[in-house]
């Protein structure tokens, strides 16, 4: 039997696309949590200085660029009676739900009062936490290995839908149970509320079991074998000129998209004044949205193709993200403006959030037309490099944007930064936009033949 014919892909159930998304609804409550309220829960509840919390958040996204690479690359390297993949999802989720535990209920262990305990405790866990969430990168490499060419958007449909419900979920936490749980351990720092203990030891498990249940109901990607060893396949990633420039171009616009994922909450809460009930209903908005608009690119993502479709969700999101401005004008009622303003803003993020696992995976399955052997692993991590230092880029261009002087609307008093950002993810996306246009092949002439 031939290579080609070990890897051949077949087509897959509704079932298999089902199970294959699951993971990401775990994932997506942890890594919510860590990237929108982690940084406030430290400073604000637990009272330790912002600038070792920022040091320890920093450093958490050098530890994770490097975990994602480094276990799509190892797991690349050994075919085990599981497979290449399914050991790392059963070794690491544990340690991941663990860590996320831990990490958010310190005072289990050390007394709050120390801070210097209290650092290093948000230093070493935060640290474990980001280099086990490198699971995602062995399940992700499940996309080029077990889905044919145009079955992967509807596979990556699933993936963001369930992530976009576990975010959801950690919003209305955040907004409901972390708003109260920071005023209760401010009055008195020995007594954890129940429903947030619960809650987190909760959310810890789930990703643990979810990834087991992968493990066991997805089929073991097929056996192939490659040949070349860890560094001959770095060394052809890294030759692979196209695929560079796509991981640049990913890397570019997460500038914009980690801008825009990080201040959505505070722009609702700060400049339109959403109370916690409002903020429920946003929340069902904003996953209603992108569930439609998941489903509406996928389908324009077969009819126009790959560049187009992601050429049109830059022209839209440039177009539309200039109506942050909007919040400078007082109203007396935002809750209209702002249920539009976040459902057009799905039709953006939507769009954005399919794409990027469907063109690595392609890009992936082309490279295994050309040299034989499919290193999905290693295709998988390596843009977390470049990724992440592109977010900690975007986290600085936030700090400075909520430094910048006030302004008075109505009767409220925040930063212009608070209205300005979206005319500045314009900008970064329209140079995204120029860059895709004239640098990128997405669409390749083997998918016409399959």
């Amino acid at each position: 039997m031939n290579q080609e014919e070990i890897i051949q892909r077949d087509k897959s159930t509704k079932g298999k696309f089902l199970i294959f998304g699951m993971p990401t609804f775990g994932t997506a409550i942890i890594m919510g949590f860590a990237d929108f309220a982690l940084l406030a829960l430290y400073h604000l509840a637990y009272q330790l200085p912002p600038i070792p919390t920022t040091i320890a958040l920093g450093l958490g996204k050098l530890t994770i660029a490097a975990s994602q690479f480094f276990f799509g690359w190892i797991s690349d390297a050994k075919y085990t009676r599981w497979g290449r993949r399914k050991p790392y999802l059963i070794i690491l989720s544990p340690v991941l739900g663990l860590s996320f535990i831990l990490l958010l209920l310190p005072s289990l262990i050390i007394d709050l009062n120390d801070k210097g305990a209290l650092f290093i405790w948000l230093l070493v866990w935060y640290q474990i936490f980001n280099l086990c969430y490198g699971v995602t990168t062995p399940f992700g490499s499940w996309m080029t290995e077990q889905f044919r060419f145009d079955d992967r958007p509807k596979a990556s449909q699933y993936l963001q839908f369930f992530g976009m419900v576990g975010t959801a979920t950690i919003t209305v936490f955040s907004m409901v149970i972390l708003t109260d749980f920071i005023n209760k351990i401010q009055a008195n720092p020995d007594i954890i509320p129940p429903e947030f203990l619960f809650g987190i030891i909760i959310f810890g498990i789930i990703p643990v079991v979810l990834y087991f249940l992968v493990s066991l109901l997805m089929p073991t990607e097929p056996h192939f074998k490659i040949e070349s060893n860890l560094i001959q396949n770095l060394k052809t990633i890294l030759k692979n000129k196209n695929y560079i420039k796509v991981t640049i171009m990913i890397g570019l616009a997460s500038m914009a998209w980690t801008i825009i994922a990080n201040l959505i909450l505070e722009y609702i809460v700060v400049v339109l004044l959403f109370d916690p009930t409002t903020n429920i209903l946003a929340a069902a908005i904003f996953v209603l949205g992108i569930l439609i608009f998941l489903y509406m690119w996928r389908r324009l993502l077969h009819k126009l193709g790959k560049k187009r479709s992601l050429l049109y969700i830059f022209l839209l999101a440039i177009l539309f993200l200039p109506s942050t401005l909007l919040g400078i004008i007082p109203m007396n009622s935002s809750i209209i403006f702002g249920m539009l303003f976040l459902f057009g803003l799905t039709a953006c993020v939507g769009g954005w959030y399919l794409l990027p696992p469907v063109l690595i995976s392609d890009i992936t399955e082309d490279d295994e037309k050309t040299t034989g052997e499919l290193k999905a692993g290693i295709y998988k991590g390596f843009p977390s490099i470049l990724l992440n230092l592109f977010q900690i880029i975007g986290l600085i261009i936030i700090g400075i944007l909520l430094e910048l002087p006030d302004i008075t609307v109505g009767t409220s008093k925040f930063s212009i930064g608070y209205v300005i950002w979206g005319p500045i993810c314009s900008l970064i996306l329209l140079f995204s936009y120029l860059y895709s246009k004239k640098f990128l092949q997405l669409d390749f002439a083997w998918e016409k033949n399959q």
